[in-house]
Protein backbone atom coordinates (compact mmCIF):
# COMPACT_ATOMS: atom_id res chain seq x y z
CA UNK A 1 0.00 0.00 0.00
CA UNK A 2 1.49 3.59 -1.33
CA UNK A 3 2.63 6.07 0.95
CA UNK A 4 0.98 9.22 0.79
CA UNK A 5 3.31 12.11 0.75
CA UNK A 6 2.82 15.72 1.29
CA UNK A 7 2.58 18.19 -1.08
CA UNK A 8 5.81 19.98 -0.56
CA UNK A 9 7.69 16.80 -0.71
CA UNK A 10 5.46 15.79 -4.06
CA UNK A 11 6.68 18.81 -6.05
CA UNK A 12 10.52 17.82 -5.50
CA UNK A 13 9.99 14.66 -6.90
CA UNK A 14 11.67 13.78 -10.58
CA UNK A 15 7.75 12.61 -11.44
CA UNK A 16 6.13 16.03 -10.97
CA UNK A 17 8.96 17.88 -13.08
CA UNK A 18 8.39 15.25 -15.56
CA UNK A 19 4.76 15.84 -15.95
CA UNK A 20 4.98 19.79 -15.70
CA UNK A 21 6.92 19.89 -18.57
CA UNK A 22 4.90 17.50 -20.49
CA UNK A 23 1.94 19.42 -20.00
CA UNK A 24 3.35 22.41 -21.18
CA UNK A 25 2.97 23.77 -17.36
CA UNK A 26 6.60 24.46 -16.83
CA UNK A 27 9.46 26.34 -19.50
CA UNK A 28 12.69 24.70 -18.44
CA UNK A 29 14.46 28.15 -19.89
CA UNK A 30 12.86 30.81 -17.56
CA UNK A 31 14.73 31.40 -14.95
CA UNK A 32 17.90 29.13 -15.65
CA UNK A 33 19.26 30.72 -19.05
CA UNK A 34 20.20 34.71 -18.67
CA UNK A 35 18.53 36.54 -21.18
CA UNK A 36 17.74 40.26 -22.04
CA UNK A 37 15.50 41.64 -23.91
CA UNK A 38 16.33 43.22 -27.59
CA UNK A 39 15.75 46.71 -28.47
CA UNK A 40 14.59 47.18 -31.76
CA UNK A 41 17.87 48.88 -34.47
CA UNK A 42 17.07 52.22 -35.13
CA UNK A 43 18.56 53.47 -38.45
CA UNK A 44 19.53 56.93 -38.70
CA UNK A 45 17.64 59.53 -40.93
CA UNK A 46 20.91 60.80 -43.05
CA UNK A 47 21.55 57.03 -43.37
CA UNK A 48 18.63 55.90 -44.80
CA UNK A 49 17.85 58.65 -47.16
CA UNK A 50 21.43 58.18 -48.27
CA UNK A 51 21.58 54.23 -49.19
CA UNK A 52 18.34 55.36 -51.43
CA UNK A 53 20.06 57.89 -52.57
CA UNK A 54 22.88 54.88 -53.62
CA UNK A 55 19.76 52.61 -54.52
CA UNK A 56 18.15 55.56 -56.81
CA UNK A 57 21.54 55.98 -58.53
CA UNK A 58 22.11 52.42 -59.73
CA UNK A 59 18.73 52.17 -60.93
CA UNK A 60 19.65 55.05 -63.33
CA UNK A 61 22.69 53.84 -63.92
CA UNK A 62 21.21 50.24 -65.53
CA UNK A 63 18.15 51.36 -66.41
CA UNK A 64 19.45 54.64 -68.39
CA UNK A 65 17.73 53.80 -71.87
CA UNK A 66 19.49 56.81 -73.29
CA UNK A 67 22.95 56.41 -72.08
CA UNK A 68 23.52 52.41 -71.05
CA UNK A 69 25.86 51.27 -74.18
CA UNK A 70 24.68 47.71 -73.33
CA UNK A 71 20.79 48.38 -73.48
CA UNK A 72 22.16 50.72 -76.79
CA UNK A 73 23.91 47.82 -78.47
CA UNK A 74 20.94 45.38 -77.61
CA UNK A 75 18.71 47.10 -79.49
CA UNK A 76 20.81 47.79 -83.04
CA UNK A 77 21.31 44.12 -82.20
CA UNK A 78 17.89 43.09 -81.77
CA UNK A 79 16.58 45.73 -85.00
CA UNK A 80 19.39 44.03 -87.12
CA UNK A 81 18.20 40.17 -86.44
CA UNK A 82 14.64 41.44 -87.01
CA UNK A 83 15.22 42.93 -90.33
CA UNK A 84 17.71 39.73 -91.27
CA UNK A 85 14.38 37.46 -89.96
CA UNK A 86 11.83 39.04 -91.97
CA UNK A 87 14.07 39.24 -95.47
CA UNK A 88 15.13 35.29 -94.56
CA UNK A 89 11.16 34.89 -93.97
CA UNK A 90 9.99 36.23 -97.15
CA UNK A 91 12.78 35.09 -99.32
CA UNK A 92 11.74 31.69 -98.40
CA UNK A 93 7.89 32.25 -99.17
CA UNK A 94 9.09 33.16 -102.64
CA UNK A 95 10.79 30.48 -103.23
CA UNK A 96 8.38 28.28 -101.98
CA UNK A 97 5.80 30.46 -104.42
CA UNK A 98 8.13 29.55 -107.30
CA UNK A 99 7.71 26.23 -107.48
CA UNK A 100 4.13 26.45 -107.29
CA UNK A 101 2.35 24.98 -111.04
CA UNK A 102 1.13 28.14 -113.31
CA UNK A 103 -2.31 29.33 -112.80
CA UNK A 104 -4.66 27.90 -115.16
CA UNK A 105 -1.91 25.18 -116.19
CA UNK A 106 -4.07 22.00 -118.08
CA UNK A 107 -1.31 19.53 -116.62
CA UNK A 108 -1.99 20.73 -112.65
CA UNK A 109 -3.73 18.42 -110.72
CA UNK A 110 -6.97 18.99 -110.24
CA UNK A 111 -7.90 16.01 -107.91
CA UNK A 112 -5.45 13.49 -105.88
CA UNK A 113 -6.05 10.41 -103.97
CA UNK A 114 -6.45 11.98 -100.62
CA UNK A 115 -9.78 14.10 -101.33
CA UNK A 116 -10.56 11.42 -103.71
CA UNK A 117 -10.22 8.61 -100.40
CA UNK A 118 -12.57 11.08 -97.98
CA UNK A 119 -15.20 11.21 -100.17
CA UNK A 120 -15.48 7.84 -101.66
CA UNK A 121 -14.43 5.66 -98.39
CA UNK A 122 -15.18 8.14 -95.92
CA UNK A 123 -18.55 7.20 -94.75
CA UNK A 124 -17.75 3.40 -94.70
CA UNK A 125 -14.15 4.31 -92.53
CA UNK A 126 -15.65 7.23 -90.15
CA UNK A 127 -19.76 6.14 -90.34
CA UNK A 128 -20.44 10.15 -90.43
CA UNK A 129 -22.06 11.33 -93.04
CA UNK A 130 -20.60 15.06 -92.75
CA UNK A 131 -17.03 14.32 -94.75
CA UNK A 132 -16.11 17.18 -93.26
CA UNK A 133 -16.27 16.21 -89.45
CA UNK A 134 -15.26 12.83 -90.25
CA UNK A 135 -12.03 14.16 -91.66
CA UNK A 136 -11.20 16.68 -89.17
CA UNK A 137 -12.39 14.76 -86.07
CA UNK A 138 -11.36 11.07 -87.81
CA UNK A 139 -8.76 11.43 -90.58
CA UNK A 140 -7.24 14.55 -89.03
CA UNK A 141 -8.32 13.95 -85.55
CA UNK A 142 -4.26 14.49 -84.17
CA UNK A 143 -4.35 18.29 -85.74
CA UNK A 144 -7.97 19.07 -84.52
CA UNK A 145 -6.82 18.27 -80.86
CA UNK A 146 -3.35 20.33 -81.02
CA UNK A 147 -6.14 23.33 -82.50
CA UNK A 148 -7.89 22.43 -79.07
CA UNK A 149 -4.70 22.72 -76.82
CA UNK A 150 -3.73 25.91 -78.89
CA UNK A 151 -7.09 27.91 -77.92
CA UNK A 152 -6.30 25.99 -73.89
CA UNK A 153 -2.51 27.08 -74.02
CA UNK A 154 -4.27 30.97 -75.39
CA UNK A 155 -6.68 30.81 -72.03
CA UNK A 156 -3.75 30.31 -69.72
CA UNK A 157 -2.09 32.82 -71.64
CA UNK A 158 -4.66 34.96 -71.32
CA UNK A 159 -5.27 34.29 -67.14
CA UNK A 160 -1.71 34.95 -66.61
CA UNK A 161 -1.47 38.13 -68.36
CA UNK A 162 -4.74 39.90 -66.80
CA UNK A 163 -5.92 37.80 -64.00
CA UNK A 164 -5.82 40.38 -60.59
CA UNK A 165 -3.91 39.26 -58.16
CA UNK A 166 -5.53 37.01 -55.40
CA UNK A 167 -4.19 38.65 -53.05
CA UNK A 168 -5.54 41.93 -53.51
CA UNK A 169 -8.53 40.99 -52.34
CA UNK A 170 -7.22 40.51 -48.92
CA UNK A 171 -4.53 43.15 -48.40
CA UNK A 172 -6.67 45.85 -50.44
CA UNK A 173 -10.58 45.47 -50.52
CA UNK A 174 -11.26 48.46 -51.66
CA UNK A 175 -8.69 48.41 -54.93
CA UNK A 176 -9.75 45.02 -55.13
CA UNK A 177 -13.58 46.18 -55.20
CA UNK A 178 -12.60 49.38 -57.31
CA UNK A 179 -11.04 46.65 -59.87
CA UNK A 180 -13.45 44.54 -60.43
CA UNK A 181 -16.60 46.42 -60.48
CA UNK A 182 -16.79 46.31 -64.38
CA UNK A 183 -20.77 47.67 -64.17
CA UNK A 184 -19.63 51.18 -62.65
CA UNK A 185 -19.80 52.85 -65.69
CA UNK A 186 -22.71 50.74 -66.62
CA UNK A 187 -26.81 50.85 -66.48
CA UNK A 188 -27.54 48.08 -63.96
CA UNK A 189 -31.00 46.21 -64.32
CA UNK A 190 -31.18 46.82 -67.90
CA UNK A 191 -34.79 45.77 -68.00
CA UNK A 192 -34.60 45.71 -71.85
CA UNK A 193 -31.80 43.65 -72.30
CA UNK A 194 -32.64 41.03 -69.37
CA UNK A 195 -36.03 40.37 -70.50
CA UNK A 196 -34.28 40.54 -74.43
CA UNK A 197 -31.89 37.57 -72.73
CA UNK A 198 -34.27 35.75 -71.00
CA UNK A 199 -36.18 34.66 -74.33
CA UNK A 200 -32.98 34.30 -76.33
CA UNK A 201 -30.55 31.99 -74.20
CA UNK A 202 -32.37 29.34 -74.07
CA UNK A 203 -32.80 29.34 -77.65
CA UNK A 204 -28.89 29.98 -78.06
CA UNK A 205 -28.29 27.52 -76.00
CA UNK A 206 -30.38 24.47 -77.60
CA UNK A 207 -29.44 25.57 -80.69
CA UNK A 208 -25.93 25.09 -79.83
CA UNK A 209 -26.60 21.74 -78.13
CA UNK A 210 -28.23 20.95 -81.62
CA UNK A 211 -25.31 21.93 -83.85
CA UNK A 212 -22.44 19.91 -81.59
CA UNK A 213 -25.10 17.17 -81.09
CA UNK A 214 -25.25 17.01 -84.99
CA UNK A 215 -22.04 17.68 -86.08
CA UNK A 216 -21.44 14.11 -87.66
CA UNK A 217 -24.95 14.59 -89.78
CA UNK A 218 -24.87 17.79 -90.92
CA UNK A 219 -22.95 21.54 -91.53
CA UNK A 220 -21.68 22.09 -87.64
CA UNK A 221 -19.79 20.20 -85.02
CA UNK A 222 -17.91 21.18 -81.96
CA UNK A 223 -16.34 24.23 -83.04
CA UNK A 224 -19.30 26.03 -84.66
CA UNK A 225 -21.41 24.82 -81.73
CA UNK A 226 -19.32 25.35 -78.70
CA UNK A 227 -18.94 29.31 -80.07
CA UNK A 228 -22.59 29.56 -80.66
CA UNK A 229 -22.97 28.31 -76.31
CA UNK A 230 -19.78 30.76 -75.68
CA UNK A 231 -21.85 33.94 -77.18
CA UNK A 232 -24.89 32.62 -74.93
CA UNK A 233 -22.68 32.65 -71.87
CA UNK A 234 -21.94 36.20 -73.02
CA UNK A 235 -25.16 37.38 -73.33
CA UNK A 236 -26.50 36.00 -69.47
CA UNK A 237 -23.41 38.24 -68.48
CA UNK A 238 -23.91 41.18 -70.04
CA UNK A 239 -27.80 40.58 -68.60
CA UNK A 240 -27.56 40.05 -64.96
CA UNK A 241 -23.86 40.56 -63.80
CA UNK A 242 -20.90 38.25 -62.70
CA UNK A 243 -22.94 37.43 -59.51
CA UNK A 244 -25.33 35.29 -60.67
CA UNK A 245 -23.42 33.88 -63.65
CA UNK A 246 -20.72 32.81 -61.03
CA UNK A 247 -23.46 30.46 -59.47
CA UNK A 248 -22.75 28.52 -61.89
CA UNK A 249 -19.40 29.25 -63.98
CA UNK A 250 -15.95 29.98 -62.26
CA UNK A 251 -12.13 29.72 -62.74
CA UNK A 252 -12.56 26.40 -60.79
CA UNK A 253 -15.34 25.30 -63.71
CA UNK A 254 -13.57 26.60 -66.32
CA UNK A 255 -10.41 24.51 -65.12
CA UNK A 256 -12.35 21.05 -64.61
CA UNK A 257 -14.57 21.08 -68.01
CA UNK A 258 -11.14 22.02 -70.26
CA UNK A 259 -8.76 19.05 -68.54
CA UNK A 260 -11.78 16.69 -68.57
CA UNK A 261 -12.50 17.15 -71.81
CA UNK A 262 -8.95 17.75 -73.25
CA UNK A 263 -7.81 14.63 -71.27
CA UNK A 264 -10.64 12.61 -73.15
CA UNK A 265 -9.93 13.61 -76.49
CA UNK A 266 -5.86 12.44 -75.94
CA UNK A 267 -7.01 9.07 -74.57
CA UNK A 268 -9.72 8.30 -77.17
CA UNK A 269 -7.70 8.95 -80.16
CA UNK A 270 -4.15 7.26 -78.84
CA UNK A 271 -6.17 4.47 -78.46
CA UNK A 272 -7.71 4.82 -81.67
CA UNK A 273 -4.09 5.80 -83.35
CA UNK A 274 -2.24 2.97 -81.56
CA UNK A 275 -5.06 0.55 -82.67
CA UNK A 276 -5.21 1.72 -86.46
CA UNK A 277 -1.38 2.10 -86.97
CA UNK A 278 -0.71 -1.95 -85.44
CA UNK A 279 -4.48 -2.87 -88.06
CA UNK A 280 -6.08 -4.17 -84.64
CA UNK A 281 -9.46 -3.87 -84.40
CA UNK A 282 -10.25 -0.80 -82.02
CA UNK A 283 -14.14 -2.24 -81.35
CA UNK A 284 -15.27 0.82 -81.47
CA UNK A 285 -18.84 0.41 -83.10
CA UNK A 286 -19.80 3.32 -85.67
CA UNK A 287 -23.22 2.79 -85.65
CA UNK A 288 -25.90 3.45 -88.63
CA UNK A 289 -25.20 6.00 -90.71
CA UNK A 290 -27.53 9.05 -90.26
CA UNK A 291 -28.28 8.04 -86.71
CA UNK A 292 -27.59 10.46 -83.82
CA UNK A 293 -25.37 7.76 -82.05
CA UNK A 294 -23.34 7.24 -85.04
CA UNK A 295 -19.52 8.14 -86.44
CA UNK A 296 -17.59 5.99 -83.99
CA UNK A 297 -15.61 8.84 -81.73
CA UNK A 298 -16.53 11.76 -83.76
CA UNK A 299 -19.83 11.86 -81.46
CA UNK A 300 -18.21 12.50 -78.67
CA UNK A 301 -15.02 14.10 -79.46
CA UNK A 302 -17.30 16.65 -80.73
CA UNK A 303 -18.73 17.20 -77.28
CA UNK A 304 -15.25 17.71 -76.10
CA UNK A 305 -14.10 20.49 -78.39
CA UNK A 306 -17.49 22.36 -77.85
CA UNK A 307 -16.87 22.64 -74.04
CA UNK A 308 -13.14 23.86 -74.75
CA UNK A 309 -14.50 26.22 -77.64
CA UNK A 310 -17.05 27.59 -75.20
CA UNK A 311 -15.15 27.91 -72.07
CA UNK A 312 -12.41 29.29 -73.95
CA UNK A 313 -14.62 32.07 -75.41
CA UNK A 314 -16.24 33.18 -72.14
CA UNK A 315 -13.32 33.07 -70.16
CA UNK A 316 -11.52 35.56 -72.38
CA UNK A 317 -14.64 38.10 -72.15
CA UNK A 318 -14.18 37.62 -68.33
CA UNK A 319 -10.48 38.11 -68.22
CA UNK A 320 -10.57 41.38 -70.77
CA UNK A 321 -13.18 42.93 -69.01
CA UNK A 322 -12.44 42.72 -65.48
CA UNK A 323 -9.60 40.30 -64.71
CA UNK A 324 -11.51 37.75 -62.98
CA UNK A 325 -14.09 35.46 -63.09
Amino acid sequence: MSKKIPQEEYKKTFSYKYFRWLGDEDDAYIGRVEMSVKTPHEEEVAAIRERMSEKELMFDRIYDLENNKLILLFRRIYKAIAVLFCLTLFLLLLVNVSYLPPIGDPDNPADNEVPRRYIESGLQETGAINIVSGMILDYRAFDTFGESNVLFIATVTVLILLKIDSTLKRRDPEKYEEETNDRRLEPKNDLILQGGARVLIPVIFLWGVCVILNGHLSPGGGFSGGAIIGAGLILYLNAFGFKRTERFFVERTYKLISFVALTFYCLAKSYSFFTGANHLESHIPKGEPGAILSGGLIFPLDICVGFVVACTMYTFYCMFRKGDF
